[in-house]
């Protein structure tokens, strides 16, 4: 979207995306050393980034003619990009199909419904690349079958990373482009992409730090369950290219929970599970980091819809922890 201003008076709830806070966090890591940094992406009006990449690809696909008033948009999703296209499309009279399989959050569903969305399940992972092959073979499906539709591939538009420039220049500009180190989580890898892009363009030399999950193919490891959506990806990045990333931490689903709770507790913060990956991974990435440091952490989404899953007690003992390991979460 556009770059940095100070109106307070908007023409639509589009023009509202991007420009969200950077908010110092004076008390996660208190004696750290360095100074930390947190680019708040809740403060979009549908909840998270996407909202960046979802405004940015359909406004192109609409002013060149592709996509017109009353044409089903079609996309792949464990949430936050179907919202952000759900708000989009609802606002340009697009209709929206969102392919989704079991991983998905209930909140996130019910989200989709209200805007107007039909949910597609698939159900089971392909053999090769899980669910998200399952569900981008689906989509191929409905766009041979839905007419006038249109697929916004968030996994290899350009437009995904370009929107992410933007987000860069605001962080780097609020630091006076003093920004040594910046935290991205990974799936699509188009935010990580599009502040590199940004970076190369500009001179900077912050160091981009990926954080991918325990279980993701992003980084060349091996592919194993995850349970937290939206955060890693069962087949490599068509955005990623070499010396983008600076290095790369990989952190469990728990260490997900963790670092939401800490935000929680600490910061008062209520955020998302990669959010709190990018919580974690900082922490591991800490004794690297020389003191007095300027450090962001890219804080992709709201907390509220992770509340049957990550900030519910059943759910946390169910899948990651036996009962008596239920005091990890407090540290």
């Amino acid at each position: 979207m556009n770059l940095a201003q100070k109106d307070t008076l908007f023409p639509n709830i589009l023009s509202t995306i991007g420009n969200t806070p950077l908010v110092k966090l004076e008390k996660l890591f208190p004696k750290s050393g360095v100074n930390i940094y947190a680019k708040l992406e809740a403060f979009n009006p549908g909840g998270s980034i996407k909202d960046r990449t979802a405004v940015n690809i359909l406004q192109e696909v609409i002013q060149q003619g592709k996509v017109k008033k009353g044409d089903t948009i079609i996309e792949s999703s464990s949430g936050n990009m179907a919202i952000g296209l759900a708000q989009v499309c609802l606002y340009f009279g697009l209709k929206l199909i969102v392919v989704v399989d079991p991983n998905v959050n209930n909140q996130n569903v019910r989200i989709l419904k209200t805007y107007g969305a039909k949910v597609d399940y698939v159900r089971r992972p392909a053999l090769v690349g899980g669910y998200l092959t399952a569900r981008l073979n689906r989509v191929q499906e409905l766009l041979e079958t839905v007419e006038n539709s249109f697929w916004t591939n968030q996994y290899g538009n350009p437009r995904n990373p370009a929107a992410h420039e933007n987000t860069m220049f605001e962080i780097a500009s609020a630091l006076d482009q003093k920004l040594d180190y910046l935290f991205v989580s990974t799936s699509t890898c188009g935010t990580l992409a599009g502040c590199a892009q940004y970076a190369k363009k500009t001179g900077l030399s912050t160091k981009i730090i990926g954080v991918d999950a325990v279980g993701s193919v992003i980084f060349g490891t091996p592919a194993a369950k995850r349970l937290i959506p939206g955060h890693g990806a069962g087949r490599p990045s068509q955005f990623l290219k070499k010396n983008m990333a600076t290095d790369a931490v990989h952190v469990t689903d728990l260490d997900c929970v963790k670092g939401c709770h800490r935000l929680l507790n600490q910061e008062a913060i209520l955020c998302g599970g990669s959010s709190g990956a990018v919580v974690q991974a900082f922490e591991k990435y800490l004794p690297n980091i020389p003191p007095g440091s300027n450090c962001a952490l890219i804080l992709c989404d709201r907390g509220e819809r992770y509340l049957d899953t990550i900030y519910n007690d059943k759910w946390i003992e169910q899948n990651l922890l036996n009962p008596k390991n239920l005091k990890l979460l407090a540290a």
